[in-house]
């Protein structure tokens, strides 16, 4: 038998709860997006006010990031310094925009979180504030 370790639940809907609570003090709505280390879905939440484009983006974000074992940022980086979009991947869940994390617990990639509707950097400061609250990096 083969185990896969990845954010629980309960961790799932913490990590909604902390972004929530980082976008509040700042008076800003977003998507947040919580995966499985294959990139299945765990928890998702769209902040009232928060665009609709933005649930798929974050979904996305955390998928990518969860799958591709790295930060939707440096996925972006690498696509356009290879030249290849994310078509290349033939994956249309795949995205380069930033705002999703890898969660690594015990060198362990456990899952991913992808966080849109505000600027990039914004969304990955939030989701790294939200990682750190929950497993206390």
């Amino acid at each position: 038998m083969y185990s896969v370790e990845k954010v629980s639940y309960t961790e799932a809907l913490s990590l909604l709860d902390q972004v929530v609570q980082e976008a509040s003090k700042i008076r800003k709505h977003v998507a947040v997006a919580v995966a499985g280390p294959e990139g299945e879905l765990i928890a998702f939440l769209r902040m009232d006010e928060a665009s609709p484009a933005a649930s798929v983006i974050a979904q996305n974000k955390a998928y990518t990031s969860a799958r591709d074992r790295k930060s939707t940022k440096q996925m972006g980086e690498f696509m356009l310094g290879s030249d290849r979009p994310p078509a290349f991947w033939g994956d249309k869940g795949i995205t380069g925009f930033g705002g999703g994390l890898t969660i690594v617990q015990q060198g362990k990639v456990v899952g991913g979180i992808g966080i849109s509707g505000l600027s990039e950097e914004e969304d990955e400061r939030i989701a790294r504030a939200a990682i750190a609250a929950v497993y206390k990096y």
